[in-house]
């Protein structure tokens, strides 16, 4: 089963299909990249991901995998090489608890900071620190998070290293403090220097002027005052 065809559907400036390419990298797997346009989704990828509807999605042979969470995990199981999960199961919980947390608890607040303005996108960027916090402590005295070697959390918080960077100067913002927080920037230099992250990114000019554009329409959007008013006014 290993064996069989991989192909993966993404979008150029998803973090969340740089997450499975990474996992890929890392494993040695060789597979084919379908570049998807969010903003007029293809068949194919409403056929393989009818729920969501969204990248990146992993086709291995007749198997069809969405979620980036999900498709890691299923990569670091079928190719058990190079093993990217801990092999202590208290450690493999915990790598899952903590790509969790920062999904919630930093992504989704960065990103409403990215779009929001004035004193919302304050509270949000306020609340983004504090979840930095939280995974200052838990990187803090290694070199990365799976230790001397990338591994499953690297990968899920591998966005933080590159992608927050640029929406906090799209934002006008800053939520990575290097002097208040010294781990986290040091192993955020670590991982931009490992090849296979290094070399696997998008442009950076590209992605400023694409999020400067995103978070205006998002901000413009009628619908985000609702989101604004249930993360940020509860």
């Amino acid at each position: 089963m290993a064996e069989q065809k991989v192909k993966l559907l993404g979008f150029w400036v998803s973090p969340f299909a740089y997450r499975v390419i990474w996992a890929l990298k890392l494993k040695g797997i060789d597979y084919e990249y379908i570049e998807e346009d969010i903003f007029n989704k293809s068949p194919l990828l409403l056929q393989l991901n009818p729920i969501h509807k969204k990248v990146p999605v992993l086709i291995h042979g007749d198997r069809v995998i969405s979620e980036s969470y999900v498709i890691v995990q299923y990569i670091d199981e079928t190719w058990p090489h190079c093993p990217l999960l801990p092999q202590d199961p208290y450690e493999r919980a915990m790598a899952r608890f903590w790509a969790d947390f920062a999904e919630t608890k930093l992504l989704n607040t960065a990103w409403l900071g990215l779009c929001a303005r004035g004193a919302e996108r304050e509270k949000a960027a306020k609340l983004a620190m504090e979840a930095v916090e939280k995974i200052e402590e838990v990187v803090k005295g290694k070199k990365l998070f799976g230790g001397e070697s990338i591994g499953y959390l690297d990968i899920c918080l591998g966005w933080i290293s590159y992608w927050l960077p640029v929406w906090e100067e799209v934002g006008s913002m800053q939520i990575i403090d290097p002097i208040k927080f010294p781990a986290t920037s040091s192993w955020m230099n670590t991982l931009l220097h490992h090849p296979v992250i290094g070399d696997n990114l998008p442009g950076r000019d590209a992605m400023i002027e694409y999020f400067q554009k995103r978070s205006k329409d998002i901000y413009e959007s009628d619908w985000f005052k609702d989101i604004i008013r249930l993360h940020l006014h509860p």
